[in-house]
């Protein structure tokens, strides 16, 4: 490691161990003034692996932002032109920064009481930027986490916009409940204010210059067109492109892997995934033949590879054939696209679902059943989060 980048990592933990913030940087100050966002990904990166967390990490991260500013405001990097993934991303901050300018006019009026209700709306309003947030969680940070180690520091912006989410969140839920003090709605305010502003800094300042230096072209026209999957925070949708994402090498079989749209599997992953399922699934083709059938480990309506090829009409009986046959009449002319059944036997409770499958153009692929042993689920209540593990 490059002795420039060992000295902002001690410059870091410096901060982090809270030595004497001047000395630090005087001592480092050559270092500090050439500072890249690429080095603060490093930086973090190297933090992580000495064993702090994300968390840990987050509380001093913005003091490093405040003494890296100068340099990596003077950084120069490929701005974004309109129609492009980070360009809107960037559009959705202006769009923030405008929003919390209005809320910051009705705050200065200082009548919490009259305006309660404007300042509620106001703050509703800011949740739409998870949308925003969820673009760059779900979409750019895995194009980045693919392409160096030291994007692992990302989970570090992730921690940030937890407590974001979080904070404004509790502070709808005490503004709704109308019991905050002045003084305390000013603090939460201010905080919430912070907090939205370093997010838009760190953005800009260190993730999109340091995506767009390793983000290949195609890659960024790639989660463009994913990013049409989310809503656009404070500003309006723009037009999507024509091209399809289908159109980067979806279908292709090369070495025994299944290249599709949301990612690529081999024979036996995907058999094995389906089978994993606790569920029944049948396909029956466009022609009514029976194409395909899962086997899960309890199955609840037994199967044999004898039927694959047949008329699914003769894979019921008499008195209910009928109903498949609309089923899928309806199914085919676009009239439905799914149905539901449930009933009881012996001590289960079933669920049985069909679904039309077409593809992007609206043409009749099939029809999918799916078939659910669903008396545990009836029997749910309350909440069990993945954090309570």
């Amino acid at each position: 490691m490059e002795k420039k980048i060992k000295n902002l990592i001690d410059f870091a933990q410096g901060i982090h161990n809270k030595e004497n913030g001047k000395e630090l940087y005087e001592k480092y100050k050559a270092d500090i003034n050439t500072v890249t966002p690429q080095d603060v990904f490093l930086i973090e990166n190297e933090q992580l692996k000495m064993g702090l967390t994300s968390k840990e990490v987050l509380v001093s991260v913005d003091k490093l932002i405040n003494v890296f500013y100068e340099s990596l405001i003077k950084y120069e990097w490929e701005k974004p032109v309109e129609g492009t993934f980070i360009y809107y991303l960037m559009e959705e901050n202006e769009g923030l920064r405008l929003h919390l300018d209005s809320l910051k006019v009705i705050i200065k009026k200082q009548d919490y009481i009259g305006d309660r209700n404007i300042i509620l709306e106001s703050l509703k309003e800011l949740s739409v930027y998870n949308e925003h947030l969820q673009k760059l969680e779900n979409v750019l940070f895995p194009y980045m986490e693919k392409k160096m180690d030291r994007f692992e520091g990302l989970k570090i912006m992730w921690s940030l916009h937890d407590e974001v989410r979080n904070h404004l969140k509790e502070l709808i839920e005490k503004v709704e409940k109308g019991n905050m003090k002045k003084e305390s709605l000013n603090i939460e305010l201010g905080t919430l204010y912070y907090n939205f502003y370093g997010v838009i800094n760190k953005q800009e300042l260190i993730l999109f210059p340091a995506a767009t230096g390793v983000i290949e072209p195609e890659e960024f026209i790639a989660m463009h067109l994913q990013s049409f999957e989310y809503e656009f925070a404070f500003i309006e949708a723009p037009e999507k492109p024509e091209i399809k994402l289908s159109d980067f090498d979806n279908g292709v079989l090369k070495d025994g892997i299944i290249q599709m749209e949301t990612g690529k599997l081999n024979f036996e992953e995907i058999e094995h995934m389906i089978n994993a399922m606790p569920i029944d699934v049948t396909f029956v083709d466009k022609n009514n033949k029976v194409a395909f059938f899962s086997r899960p480990n309890e199955r609840i309506f037994k199967r044999s590879v004898a039927i694959i090829g047949r008329d699914v009409k003769n894979c019921h009986p008499p008195e209910s054939v009928h109903v498949v046959e609309k089923i899928l009449e309806n199914f085919k002319a676009g009239k439905k696209n799914s149905e539901s059944f449930w009933l009881q036997m012996k001590s289960m409770f079933i669920l049985i679902q069909y679904f039309a499958v077409r593809n992007d153009e609206g043409d009749y692929l099939g029809t999918l059943e799916v078939s659910q042993e669903i008396s545990g689920i009836k029997s749910l209540e309350g909440e069990k989060r993945l954090l309570d593990e």
